[in-house]
């Protein structure tokens, strides 16, 4: 009885040791837990370091990062099995370390395609087109490289004669007399008349008859300067992506400067401090020849900072003083026996600190 229950007692104890041991295998087992992590994840390559812009992407460029199961890993992505579609390729843009890669942000190797690096930031059917701007015209210059814009633009018009292109009104001279040749067998038989040449002194404004309301008799009525400009403005492009603001950074932007200890040239890389006055924006072909044209007939144009992730169009009216008159309910002044001292016929801008610039001293 007695050796009974030590059997049973030793036969226990080697099925929990067992046990145990099992446990402790499947636990701590570095080569079987590491198996069944790589198993559970998918390696997704991302850059390890700086890679920058048009950059000829390699292995040592790159590192991976685990995605756990039940996360999905996006199809543009590049994962472990797929280095063929990345080693080789050309980075679009500058990648900062840790960037993940995808399929959009690398183009073909450069002895594929010539041309300036920033090229390849264009894409497919666009164009990149430059236009003149400042600091108000750029958000204070809260527009910079990769901003969304909306643009505006601002232009004159005036009423011109169709047959002579001029401004409107006309001006009037004087017409002579009618007369035939003195002797009407001669082969010129036409009608002659005379006209006096428009001289300075001589000169008047094509005007119209009025009826005087006291007198009631007519008048001639010409106007008593020229024909004001009616200005109007209008969004003309809705969420374009600035390229750049700016001149563009050459590589060979370099400027020779001496040193002073040995009185040797180096070179080294230009610093432009001036205030931007170009900006270069993505848009349509079609778009760019739209730009040319406000550019080239003198329009102002400006841009509007918008959040990159707003994706929304909205139906613009164009501003013209009537419109505006009438949306913000603004009512034309009275004629008043009174008026502010001193005059005021031009409205100009405050003078900001910034504008003022600093003289030399002497």
């Amino acid at each position: 009885m007695r050796r009974g229950r030590m059997l049973i007692f030793l036969v226990l104890i080697i099925v929990v040791g067992a046990v145990v041991v099992a446990f402790s295998l499947g636990l701590f087992n570095p080569t079987q837990q590491a198996a069944s992590t790589e198993a559970a994840t998918t390696q997704v390559y991302y850059a390890a370091q700086k890679i920058p812009q048009g950059t000829v992407i390699t292995k040592e460029m790159l590192n991976t990062y685990p995605f756990p199961q039940g996360i999905n890993v996006a199809e543009v992505m590049f994962t472990v099995g797929e280095e063929s579609n990345l080693i080789g390729k050309r980075a679009s843009f500058t990648f900062e370390p840790g960037t993940i890669i995808t399929s959009s942000m690398i183009g073909d190797a450069p002895n594929e395609i010539t041309g300036p690096l920033w090229a390849v930031q264009v894409p497919a059917g666009m164009v990149a087109a430059a236009i003149p701007t400042n600091r108000l015209a750029t958000a204070a210059y809260g527009v910079d490289n990769g901003a969304h814009v909306n643009v505006n633009a601002c232009m004159t018009f005036v009423d011109v004669d169709p047959a002579f292109q001029s401004v409107l009104p006309n001006y009037t001279s004087t017409m002579g007399d009618v007369y035939f040749p003195a002797n009407p067998g001669t082969i010129d038989t036409r009608a002659h008349i005379t006209i006096d040449p428009v001289t300075s002194e001589l000169a008047s404004r094509q005007g119209r008859v009025e009826l005087d309301p006291t007198f009631q008799k007519p008048i001639y009525a010409v106007p008593s300067e020229n024909q004001r400009p009616r200005l109007v403005c209008q969004m003309i492009l809705q969420d374009v992506v600035v390229m750049n603001l700016g001149n563009f950074k050459k590589p060979t932007d370099t400027t020779t400067v001496a040193a002073p200890a040995n009185g040797t040239a180096v070179p080294v890389q230009s610093s432009d401090t001036t205030a931007p006055d170009i900006i270069t924006l993505m848009v349509t072909p079609q778009d760019s020849i739209a730009l040319n044209y406000f550019v080239y007939s003198g329009a102002v144009i400006s841009m509007a900072l918008r959040n990159p992730s707003d994706n929304s169009r909205i139906e613009a009216q164009s501003a013209t003083l009537t419109s505006l008159l009438t949306q913000y309910n603004i009512s034309l002044p009275s004629k008043l026996p009174y008026a502010q001292q001193p005059r005021l016929d031009v409205l100009a801008p405050p003078l900001l600190p910034n504008d003022v610039k600093a003289q030399p001293q002497q």
